[in-house]
């Protein structure tokens, strides 16, 4: 596996910690196009006609129940651990396209945990900043998002 596919992997567990949707949303979408090789894998489904399509529509769930004000802290044990789990994922379907999906997948996780905290320290200041949450929200969504369309990009490439 490439240190380009390793860095992908862990960027991409990063932006799991985000939006924990987002990251396997990206991961399909690249499948389903073709971008990255999972046929006759145990993770082809990724790339399954409507798997992107319900993905989609998960994140977008996602993306408007993170703007309620009683969605719970992506720190407590089950937002943490699912953002992990979809970190890992993602990662590992990277890693299956290199060649070692378990380093994949271990990049994946740790991404997950430096975005999940990361990602609440920084939104939490831009919060502060802002005087208001949703600012920072609406920031973190287009980082996660934008940050997932790169990856993508880069896997299409490599």
């Amino acid at each position: 596996m490439s240190l380009t596919l390793y860095l992908c992997a862990l960027l991409i567990g990063v932006i799991a910690g985000l939006r924990a949707m987002t990251a396997p949303t990206a991961i399909s979408w690249a499948a389903y196009l073709g971008w990255l090789p999972f046929a006759g894998t145990k993770l082809s489904f990724l790339g399954a006609t409507v798997t992107p399509f319900l993905l989609t529509l998960a994140a977008i769930g996602e993306l408007i129940t993170d703007q309620l004000p009683g969605t719970p802290s992506r720190k407590v044990p089950v937002q943490f651990g699912a953002r992990i789990v979809t970190g890992s994922l993602s990662g590992c379907a990277i890693g299956v396209a290199g060649g070692n999906w378990l380093a994949g997948a271990a990049a994946g996780a740790i991404g997950a945990v430096i975005g999940t905290l990361g990602g609440a320290e920084a939104r939490t200041r831009m919060a502060q900043a802002f005087g208001h949450d949703r600012p920072a929200a609406l920031i973190e969504d287009a980082v996660a998002i934008g940050g997932a369309l790169a990856i993508v990009l880069v896997l299409k490439s490599v």
